[in-house]
């Protein structure tokens, strides 16, 4: 597969510039066209305005940068349709974590002419905030521990650690006990997992256990929270983008919304968005942002209409993408001035 990344000092890699490719996808592959900075655009991002649009910034993860989707199926270009007189500059990456945005914003993004900053948060970024190393699969196709940037907070402040972060793989086996706390994992509830995961590959199996919805029926016995990072404020990597939330909100001279994006567990009503919600929440609007919410109206939606919004490896569809733009439009509306702000 062709490489589409490379190494970034600052905020560890980016999408190669001016790149053409098509990305294989279990949704049967996309096409990425990247900028000559070096994210996922049809166009080139320009400092000063060059008409009469609106121009939004927007930072986020593969969700934002569209992973499993071509540039033009992305919730930033259903936006632009849906929403007159609009530019939506996206700065998504995937892999990255509300640390690495807020470091793309400093490289790339802060002396942009614009009207509102979007930050969009997967809900699952606070553990990448609290990772200081991830998995990756290199350029041969093998799997490799990579550093990354990350703040700490230092007697109250927010501290830039591990930049430049080193070109070459990280030997797990050479790292002290501390550090290995900080690789970056996804898993919960390993056995049940292991369980579905055994019976999917087995084809009549895997068919009864979709059809009878016992996957579901399980997740919601062992009252399955896929993000239990949320529900200590005192968690450690919680105190960090909580620090970072309401620095970058307070510090940005324009309107911000924060806007989390859920897992598809809080869509299909598999597990309780209540805490990522209140500590998103109260965090941009103790720094004087808009803390938008689109579950409710992603929720809206008949079951079997939500259960076309993702991809088998969790992503968003184009189905997904377009339902995220709808559900923001009437927002965006609200908050961007009816003619451009310098």
């Amino acid at each position: 597969m062709r490489q589409i990344y490379e190494y970034h000092p600052a905020i560890g890699f980016r999408f190669v510039p001016q790149l053409k490719a098509r990305v294989p996808h279990v949704g049967g592959g996309y096409l990425v066209r990247t900028n000559h900075t070096g994210f996922r655009s049809n166009y080139e991002f320009l400092s000063q305005r060059n008409g009469a649009a609106r121009r939004v910034l927007l930072f986020g993860d593969s969700f934002t940068a569209g992973e499993g989707v071509s540039n033009g199926q992305r919730y930033s270009d259903f936006l632009e349709k849906l929403t007159p007189d609009l530019e939506v500059y996206n700065f998504g990456l995937p892999a990255t974590g509300l640390d690495q945005h807020h470091l793309i914003y400093q490289e790339y993004a802060q002396d942009i002419e614009h009207d509102l900053l979007v930050i969009a948060v997967f809900v699952e970024n606070i553990r990448r905030v609290g990772s200081r190393f991830r998995h990756f699969i290199d350029d041969r196709g093998e799997r490799a521990l990579y550093a990354k940037p990350y703040y700490r907070l230092a007697e109250g402040r927010l501290e830039l650690c591990g930049v430049p972060p080193p070109k070459l793989p990280v030997d797990a086996e050479s790292l002290s006990e501390e550090d290995r706390r900080y690789i970056f994992t996804r898993e919960r509830f390993p056995r049940l997992k292991q369980l579905l995961k055994t019976a999917s590959q087995n084809p009549r199996l895997n068919r009864w256990v979709v059809e009878s919805g016992l996957k579901d029926q399980a997740l919601k016995f062992f009252g399955y929270q896929p993000i239990k990072e949320y529900d200590n404020p005192k968690n450690e990597a919680w105190l960090v983008m909580q620090a970072l939330i309401e620095s970058w909100i307070r510090n940005h001279p324009k309107p911000v919304v924060l806007m989390p994006i859920p897992l598809h567990h809080h869509i299909y009503g598999l597990a309780s968005p209540r805490a990522y919600q209140q500590r998103l929440g109260h965090a941009t609007a103790e720094a004087g942002g808009t803390f938008f919410d689109p579950l409710p109206a992603l929720m809206a939606a008949p079951i079997e209409v939500r259960k076309t919004y993702h991809f088998a490896d969790g992503h968003l569809t184009k189905a997904g993408n377009e339902a995220l733009a709808r559900a923001m439009a009437p927002m965006l509306a609200r908050h961007l001035p009816n003619t451009p702000t310098r």
